[in-house]
């Protein structure tokens, strides 16, 4: 994993993203945030499972059908299922030593979070 902080690349409304094997932060200080980080690196442990193209796919596509769904962006970026996973877990440092594959599955459903 790359921490690198440019923050031009991310967009309007977050600090960072996850492109496997970099992490881009908006903001440097981001990078001494450990609970921050290991949500992008519970990201990255997602395209590698999913060998990064169809992670993107199905990420796009997840992030559609919830728009549909909830019609409104927020809402649909926070119920993707690689999002809900990450956001559920990253407060647990130790959450990827133990993490199981394709864990992401079982935060798929059709609720409102």
């Amino acid at each position: 994993m790359f921490l690198i902080v440019a923050k031009y690349l991310i967009p309007k409304g977050y600090r960072g993203m996850a492109v496997f094997p970099f992490v881009i932060l908006k903001y440097d200080f981001d990078k001494d945030n450990p609970v921050f980080v290991n949500h992008e690196k519970i990201h990255l442990r997602q395209q590698l499972e999913l060998l990064f193209v169809p992670f993107y796919i199905f990420y796009l596509l997840e992030y559609t059908i919830r728009l549909i769904q909830y019609k409104n962006k927020d809402l649909a970026y926070r119920n993707i299922s690689f999002e809900r996973e990450a956001y559920t877990n990253e407060a647990d440092l130790d959450y990827l030593k133990n993490r199981s594959f394709f864990r992401f599955l079982n935060y798929i459903t059709l609720k409102q979070k």
